[in-house]
């Protein structure tokens, strides 16, 4: 129950205050809604300019590191909550107050083996999130500066029982309100939980970072950004130590203007390096925030945090490709029959009309200037579609989808005119010729063509072993009551539809 009241809270929290709501609220929004808002947020506290964005953010901060991420990732929307609330929730993403020394020393020493064989130096914490902080250190061999994230203790439980939480809520809405299963809460929760294992433990995360900096070792089109190397000896489940990295953070927009960035060529290049992980990779950072990034002297945009990553096999990405192509292109007939095709909407509705409903949203929101367009008002009209053309919920999409949400808004803090369809059309275009042309083909051919050879040769032993199966079958025949043969019947009936199926599967492999 108190879990309940916290989620409560948090909504109340961020209704009751003004700089949440869009201009004229109380002039033009219908008297219904004003009042609903004041009876949902009645005696919730309401701050004024001075201090709102720390008074706010220990608030939310008291609530769990669930409701944190929730804040961080509305701090990356100004477009939606607006620039000065996105401002206010900006202090969650890593000015949370730290824990002490002695939990400090005493994690170390429970999770390494000697710490001071490598960490040397190590200062008082110089960031602090909702899930872990950070100290600066010294490698005491050769003085390398090094960055040391410890896990705050207890955190693991208290995602566990705010994640199983919003679980039991997803089950019950399921349950009692059926016009939202096809949003498939239950699912997309258990999505979040698996995703954020990688923060609970920083192996996991370690891990993820050394695969990041393999995927761009060498490739010309990553050459501007970079992850910090890993210490592997100094590393555990509570404790990641990796190469300190430079930089002015990604929040601080005066300062990189200061230092003379191109914030507009920092936008656009943080949408295209994000785009390349996506769909050359099919591995990402999936927490973009800008808590999360800095960029040092020379523009390379730097990842310090990749406790959630996400992956998308190559079905998910040639279809994502395929989509934005349709929305670049303005092919709306096009978008509709991929949409049709991956299943995202059922294939009893008709492709012309589905095309029309698209174009109905891409449309007005073309050749016009970010600031000029309602991303709420685009929202609402697409879930407005989702529901009149029965689009369910992939689960495997949500990371993707957060983050691509997550990363515009902070391309967007860079440059808030940013053209999201410029920067996206030629590599989106360039990475659909090579994965769906003639060269696509003869690698997948050339992929397959192993497996289909080690299936071949397993193929005696696997007609041998019907073959005995067979006899088996007609001698419990002969020795099976007459008024069981017709179970039996089903059951050869059944195995000779599955020898079928594999024989058809091995003539089309």
């Amino acid at each position: 129950m108190g879990r309940l009241i916290r989620l409560v809270s948090m909504a109340r929290l961020l209704l009751a205050q003004d700089a949440l709501l869009p201009p004229g609220f109380f002039t033009n929004a219908p008297l219904r809604v004003r009042l609903a808002r004041r009876v949902f947020t009645f005696l919730a506290p309401r701050y004024r300019n001075t201090n709102r964005g720390r008074k706010l953010s220990d608030r939310i901060r008291k609530l769990g590191p669930t409701y944190i991420k929730l804040g961080q990732f509305l701090a990356t929307r100004p477009d939606i909550i607006g620039p000065a609330m996105a401002h206010d929730l900006t202090f969650l993403q890593d000015r949370l107050p730290p824990f002490g020394d002695k939990k400090v020393a005493k994690i170390l020493a429970a999770e390494l083996d000697d710490p001071q064989a490598v960490i040397s130096q190590m200062s008082p914490p110089i960031a602090a999130a909702s899930v872990a902080q950070v100290h600066r250190a010294q490698h005491k061999e050769n003085g390398d500066p090094l960055a040391v994230k410890i896990l705050r203790p207890g955190v693991e439980a208290r995602l566990a029982a705010e994640l199983a939480l919003l679980g039991k809520l997803a089950r019950l809405a399921e349950k009692y309100f059926p016009i939202i299963r096809r949003l498939r809460p239950v699912d997309s929760i258990e999505t979040l939980a698996r995703s954020i294992n990688g923060e609970t433990d920083l192996r996991m995360e370690a891990a993820a970072l050394s695969e990041m900096a393999e995927n761009i070792a060498g490739k010309a089109d990553m050459k501007d950004f970079r992850v910090p190397q890993i210490y592997w000896e100094a590393s555990g489940r509570r404790v990641l130590t990796m190469q300190w990295m430079d930089g002015i953070k990604a929040s601080d927009v005066d300062a990189l203007r200061a230092a003379g960035h191109d914030l507009s060529a920092l936008a656009e290049r943080l949408l295209q390096i994000f785009l390349t992980q996506v769909l050359r990779d099919g591995f990402f950072h999936a927490d973009m925030h800008q808590g999360n990034l800095m960029i040092g002297d020379d523009g390379t945009i730097i990842a310090i945090d990749l406790g959630i990553c996400g992956r998308l096999d190559n079905d998910s990405r040639r279809f994502l490709a395929q989509i934005l192509h349709g929305f670049i292109t303005r092919d709306y007939k096009k978008l509709a029959e991929v949409h049709i095709e991956a299943g995202y909407v059922p294939d009893h509705h008709d492709v012309h009309e589905f095309a029309q409903a698209l174009r109905s949203v891409g449309e007005p929101i073309r050749d016009r200037d970010a600031d000029d367009i309602s991303m709420g008002r685009v929202l609402a009209q697409l879930l407005q579609i989702t529901e009149q053309f029965d689009m369910v919920t992939q689960p495997q999409l949500l990371l993707l989808q957060k983050t691509m949400v997550t990363v515009e808004g902070v391309a967007r803090s860079f440059d808030p005119k940013v053209n999201i369809w410029d920067a996206s059309e030629k590599l989106v275009g360039d990475w659909l010729r090579k994965s769906i042309g003639p060269q696509a083909v003869l690698q997948d051919v050339a992929e397959n063509a192993g497996r289909t050879l080690r299936m071949v040769q397993r193929l005696p032993d696997t007609l041998e072993e019907l073959e005995r199966g067979a006899r088996a079958v007609q001698n419990l025949e002969r020795e099976t009551p007459p008024e069981r043969n017709d179970r039996l019947a089903r059951l050869v009936g059944l195995a000779a539809l599955g020898l079928a199926a594999a024989a058809l599967l091995l003539r089309y492999l």
